[in-house]
């Protein structure tokens, strides 16, 4: 990894931490707060509505400003509010502080995928983004086991003063290691929301809400899934994860390189046809402890490997808009956290039990795979509309030059 995208890589441990580890010590905070779980349940929704908000708000505001003062900025506010969570009396300020806290996020990797990716040599945009996105999955392997068993025999407290002082040591790194850089263009906000009047960041964007929607389906229902139908105990779960976390990392590493060589069109393409294809398998192996766990691994590096292709792609849509257009794409992420686990949990509400889901999470990677073809043919299309163009021009040039 370049030295230069360590910040990036750090951003990316402490807001995957602060993401997933309140899932761990939920009942801790439920039992803190006196509130039932079900309830300590909407502070994970108030983040991920911060981070929708956040998004396209921030990047708007500080678009003008060169990128190391915006994600010194965000990374200021990710500290502040996620250290207040720590000291949350209440409830309704502990709600506040999450909200708050998830604000950053979106913006934080959108402005941060954009410095990757100009950081980068040529043609290895995507493997700069993918390093970013590894904080992120390290944080999956160490930070959200370490902060859910701190939590459950410590505080859940002390897991929010932890993220905060890893929020610290991000802000110390971009301060001493991301190099100083211009801004490029002018930002307008509302030239920039032109994006929205294009037919393909809307159709990236559905590929990110809807097809990752089958990973959350998926990892949304996981420990259900491993202690009701496989049978595993619940003091193994930790341990499964850290298997889970280590696919995603694997998928992550290997993902930006794939994206840099075969286009990010079809590499987005290709990981959606495998998520559908490794969701089923789940589906039939979810009884038999061993090919669950192998599935588990292979189905979180499938999952993890859309991430950076995907921005990539939002990226080279943008037209001048990139900031705001990646951010937006981490929105995209989060709608898709939303929606895979609400559809995912409707077929076990209708009693058909905790591997139900897998076929949901299919359905949506397939459904993301559809919208990826129609991309790629409309990438396809302009491109050979370009060289037509180029060679007709060349045609009318030579006749020109020779008089006929």
């Amino acid at each position: 990894m370049k030295k230069s995208l360590l910040p990036l890589a750090m951003g990316g441990f402490g807001i995957g931490m602060t993401e997933f580890v309140i899932m761990g010590v939920l009942p801790d905070i439920a039992n803190t707060l006196h509130i039932s779980i079900p309830v300590a349940g909407h502070l994970i929704s108030s983040y991920a509505l911060g981070v929708v908000l956040g998004a396209p708000l921030l990047v708007g505001i500080a678009g003008n400003y060169p990128p190391k003062k915006i994600l010194l900025g965000l990374m200021a506010i990710f500290t502040v509010f996620n250290a207040l969570s720590a000291f949350a009396p209440t409830y309704e300020i502990m709600m506040f502080t999450r909200l708050l806290s998830g604000l950053p996020h979106g913006a934080f990797f959108g402005v941060g995928a954009v410095v990757a990716s100009r950081l980068a040599g040529k043609g290895k945009e995507a493997q700069a983004i993918s390093m970013m996105f590894a904080g992120l999955t390290v944080a999956n392997i160490i930070g959200v086991p370490l902060g859910t068993y701190i939590g459950h025999t410590m505080s859940w407290r002390i897991t929010f003063v932890i993220i905060g002082a890893v929020g610290l040591v991000t802000l110390f790194c971009i301060h001493k290691l991301l190099p100083v850089m211009p801004v490029v263009g002018e930002s307008n906000l509302r030239k920039d929301l032109k994006l929205f009047t294009r037919v393909e960041p809307w159709l990236i964007l559905g590929i990110t809400a809807i097809g990752t929607g089958g990973l959350f389906a998926w990892f949304s229902y996981i420990a259900p899934l491993l202690t009701e139908v496989a049978h595993f105990s619940s003091d193994q779960l930790m341990w499964i994860l850290v298997l889970a976390g280590l696919g995603m990392a694997t998928g992550n590493l290997i993902s930006g390189r794939i994206a840099d060589l075969i286009s990010p069109i079809k590499a987005t393409a290709l990981f959606l046809a495998l998520m559908s294809i490794s969701l089923v398998a789940v589906y039939f192996v979810a009884p038999f402890k061993i090919p669950l766990l192998v599935m588990t691994f292979i189905t979180g590096a499938i999952a993890f490997s859309l991430g950076a292709p995907i921005q990539i792609l939002m990226i080279r849509a943008a037209n001048g808009s990139e900031m705001l257009a990646s951010s937006v794409s981490q929105a995209g992420f989060n709608i898709g956290n939303a929606l895979g686990a609400f559809l995912g949990g409707l077929p076990i509400a209708a009693g058909l039990g905790y591997a139900s889901p897998e076929w949901v999470g299919a359905i949506l990677a397939f459904s993301g795979f559809m919208l990826a073809v129609v991309v790629y043919f409309r990438q396809k299309n302009a491109t050979v509309n370009v060289t037509q163009d180029v060679a007709n021009e060349e045609v009318v040039g030579y006749e020109l030059a020779s008089g006929h």
